[in-house]
């Protein structure tokens, strides 16, 4: 059986907390992080990243970019929610929730620092963290979703070069 492909995608940049977003979990993309992300996504054609679901923190910015990332790559999959993406959650417990969830082999899993970095750590059966940038992504091949640390790093790309990809 083919390996899963798990792309893990940071949100993009995101407005800044403080008095004007009190609540953390609405605060929206900015224009600029908008544009950049989009920009970047069509440096996943030259990755050849196949995308056929796509799971969401349900924080305001995580869905945003999740949309911007499902709108610009192949097939548009839907975008679904996943709690255990939002900040707090253990990798242990995302990997648990993905596995109900995923009906696919090819999933894009998009959320926050520094959970997604402990994540890939958690995949790939790392001691230390990887540390994502505010749109980057890196795919991890796993021989299945279980609790046991058997992913393959296949790719890590910063934003900056997801967007030199794309041109």
């Amino acid at each position: 059986m083919p390996p899963t492909e798990i792309y893990l995608v940071r949100h993009a940049v995101a407005a800044e907390r403080g008095d004007d977003w009190p609540d953390d979990s609405k605060r929206p993309l900015t224009e600029r992080g908008i544009s950049r992300f989009k920009e970047g996504v069509g440096g996943l054609h030259a990755l050849d990243a196949v995308i056929d679901e796509i799971f969401s923190s349900p924080l305001v910015r995580a869905r945003q970019t999740a949309d911007l990332l499902a709108a610009g790559v192949d097939g548009r999959p839907t975008v679904k929610l996943l709690d255990a993406l939002a900040p707090g959650h253990p990798p242990a417990t995302v990997v648990a929730e993905l596995a109900k969830a995923a009906k696919r082999r090819r999933l894009a899993l998009v959320g926050h620092e520094p959970d997604l970095g402990e994540l890939a750590a958690f995949l790939i059966g790392a001691r230390r963290s990887l540390p994502f940038k505010k749109g980057g992504i890196c795919r991890i091949d796993v021989a299945g979703l279980s609790s046991k640390a058997s992913g393959t790093l296949v790719w890590f790309v910063t934003p900056k070069i997801l967007r030199k990809l794309a041109s």
